[in-house]
Parts: C-alpha cells; structure tokens; sequence
C-alpha cells in the first residue's frame, strides 16, 4: 500500500501584488470586485495573459482569475494593466484580505431574496481599508449569497452571509460544513461578518481557520457571535445550485452560464467569449467557484446564440458533461510539485464512463478539490513515473489502497 507523499502546502494564495512561483513561471491571481469584471476588464486581462504570460488562465475555486506562466518583467507589465483597469489593491495585504465570493447572478435574478451586492461591496471596502483586518489569516474568507437560481450558499467559506426573507442570516464554517448561527438586517451585514472575523482573531490568535477551531474555541466563537445577532426565523435552504447553459430567471431576464474545462481558459478563448458576450447584450462576466463563467444576455436568442458559440470555442454548456464530475489540478509540467499531466489523463478519463465524481491531483496537496470525491487519483511522488495512488470515497490526505499506472485506471471504473 502506498501513502501520498507529504507535500508543503503554501500558508497564501498568490495575487498580483504578491505572485507564487510554479513550474511554468510566476502566477498571479487577480481577484474581482463584487464578484464581476466588466467587459473591457475581462478583455485587458486576456490580451495581458497572453502579453505578458504563457497565455494559460485557470478559473480558481475561490472565484478569481488566475494568470500563468509570467516573468519578472511579465509581472511588471500585468501590474501596470491591472491598476489601469481599477483592480489592483494598495498593498499585498489589502489583496489578501480582500477574499469575498458573490453569488454569480446576484442583483440579476428575480428569485433572489434581494440584491446582496451592496452587502459585498460594503465588505469589501472594510476589508481592503482597515489595516487591522489585514492580520486575518491570508486564506480566510467570505462569502455573499441571494439564494437565488445560482446559490453559491453551500460552499465553504470562513464566514457566509446569506439572504433569506428580508434578512441576512450569518454562517460559521466548522469542519462539518457551514453553521448558520443567526441573522441581522442587509444593512449591518458586513459590519456583523467583520464582527465575527475580529472574534475569531481573539480566539484563535490570528491563526489557522474556522474550521480548525476544536469544540472549546468554537463554542466560544459561536457563543459570542449569536450574542450580536438575531435568531434565524425561516427555513434555510443551504445547498449550491449549479447551472449551466441557458437560463430563464423570470421577469423577462436571461442568462447564460458556461464552464471552462478543468477551470482551465486559453488568453483567446476568454478573449472570444467576451466578445461574444458583448454581443449578447452583457455588460459584465461573473465568476463562480465551480469553475463557471455567468453573464446576462439580452433576450432568449441571444441567450442561446451565445452558448452555442461558447461550445464552439471548447466551453461547457451541458450541464451533464462528464468532464464536470472531474476535478483536476493544472498538473506536470506546469506544477513543480506534480509527477503527472493530470488535465490531459483526466480527458482521458471522462471518455472511461466513470459516473461518480473523481478528483485526480498531481500531488497530495490537493488543490483542485478539498471535499471528499467518490475516486482519488494522486500523482506518485518518486518511484512509479506516470503512476497514481488510488484512494476512494476520501481526499488526497487520506491512505492510498493501492498504486496503478495511468495506463491501468479504465480497470478501476469497471469495479
């Protein structure tokens, strides 16, 4: 039986003001205010990635934008594209601190409760302002959901906020998932979730995340939070909703939503699908953590002209494409820490029938998907070239039953 090697895990996420390096040079992830380029921003970033990098976007599970394969000179110009289109932040804490996920139809679908942007907006500015918010641990973040068609309600995040009612009702991540602990008015919504983060940094020190508190520093987290806020009154739906292609939300508003494969878009692909959009009658390109560009088109045509060109450029309109079930991380060679080409194997195995969901990581970190998948692929660090550790119904944290050679794994769909 072999182990997934250990593997260091960086303590923060790479952004402009502050890039990590990987195989494929330096990455810089840019984050979005309110969870939205424009159209000129979504273009000035595609013409930069392909400028300035190797012309690799990857779509993050933390809805950003993340450009690859920079050098330091490439890094240089990013920066000066990025500050001229009003995304860059005043420090690589301000950047850090600023880690917010927005439903990716907020404010354009009728079923929402109600437009949350204001609440991410005014989040956002406290976050990216107030120094003292700055300590909170790099990866800590937030989340700002309607409940509306698309809900993002059922991701994790340290701290959500979700409508329901006339209400926004406050949740605290615990390793069993989010903890909807009370709920206050939209208009105090931010100042009760920056509340709650300053709790956390007395409790914990500044360290770690919610959901590494144990029982004790939990209760007294969770105690001092409930002491600043209402009780929740209504039921609370809390799932994610996920759709993709043309989507009928009502009073007359249409959109689209379409996914890149493996979170994984080419500088022209996005410039295309921009354009494309434009003529759609969008204004905007809304990110979500699943990997998925969002977007309103002008009417019900125009609505289904734009996934069907968005298919034609290698984007996922089908809801049910196999792809979708598989969650895969960049891989060799564009990932030092990876032994495998696991976007090119993961094609491969979506052609295999698997029906459940599959997680295939080029090392044991595992960046690509942290929730348990029905089948776990992870790269061999060392020894079999090629190989993967085959865990199941675990992440790649957990103990390998067995290792196989990529050439072998059909057999483990017949099981």
């Amino acid at each position: 039986m072999s182990i997934s090697a250990v593997v260091e895990v960086k303590g923060w996420c790479p952004g402009v003001l502050r890039p990590m390096q990987s195989g494929d040079g330096l990455i810089a992830r840019v984050r979005p205010w309110c969870g939205a380029f424009g159209l000129t921003q979504a273009e000035g970033l595609a013409a930069a990635a392909e400028r300035f990098g190797n012309g690799h976007i990857d779509l993050t599970r933390r809805a950003n934008l993340q450009i690859r394969g920079l050098g330091n000179a490439g890094l240089s110009g990013l920066q000066d594209v990025v500050e001229r289109l009003g995304l860059v932040d005043r420090d690589p804490q301000a950047e850090a601190a600023r880690n917010i996920m927005v439903a990716p139809l907020a404010g354009i679908d009728p079923a929402e409760s109600f437009d949350v942007r204001p609440v991410a907006r005014a989040l956002e500015r406290r976050l990216a302002a107030d120094a003292t918010l700055h300590d909170l641990p790099s990866k800590f973040g937030f989340l700002v959901d309607g409940g509306g068609t698309v809900s993002i309600a059922g991701e994790r995040a340290d701290i959500s906020l979700r409508a329901a009612g006339s209400v926004m009702a406050v949740g605290l991540d615990t390793r069993n998932g989010t903890e909807w602990v009370g709920s206050t008015s939209p208009e105090v919504a931010a100042e009760a979730a920056l509340a709650a983060a300053s709790v956390f940094m007395g409790v914990s020190g500044g360290r770690g995340r919610l959901r590494d508190l144990g029982a004790k520093g939990f209760a007294l987290l969770g105690d001092a939070v409930r002491r600043m806020l209402d009780p929740i009154v209504s039921e609370l739906p809390i799932a994610s909703r996920k759709s993709l292609g043309v989507l009928v939300l009502g009073a007359q508003r249409i959109g689209v939503g379409v996914a890149a494969p493996f979170g994984r878009l080419e500088a022209d692909q996005l410039r295309r699908f921009v354009a494309m959009a434009g003529d759609a009658g969008a204004t905007d390109i809304r990110l979500s953590p699943w990997r998925a560009l969002y977007v309103e088109a002008g009417d019900v045509a125009a609505a289904h002209c734009l996934a069907e060109a968005a298919r034609g450029i290698g984007l996922i309109v089908d809801p049910d494409d196999p792809i979708l079930r598989i969650e895969a991380c960049p891989g060799a060679p564009s990932c030092r820490s990876s032994s495998v080409d696991t976007r090119r194997d993961a094609r491969r195995f979506a052609a295999l029938g698997f029906e459940g969901t599959l997680h295939v990581s080029g090392c044991a970190k595992g960046c690509a998907r942290s929730a348990p998948a029905d089948l776990v692929l992870v790269g061999v660090q060392g020894g079999q070239k090629g190989g993967y550790d085959v865990i199941r119904n675990g992440t790649t944290r957990d103990a390998a039953e067995r290792t196989i050679d990529a050439a072998d794994i059909g057999a483990l769909f017949d099981v």
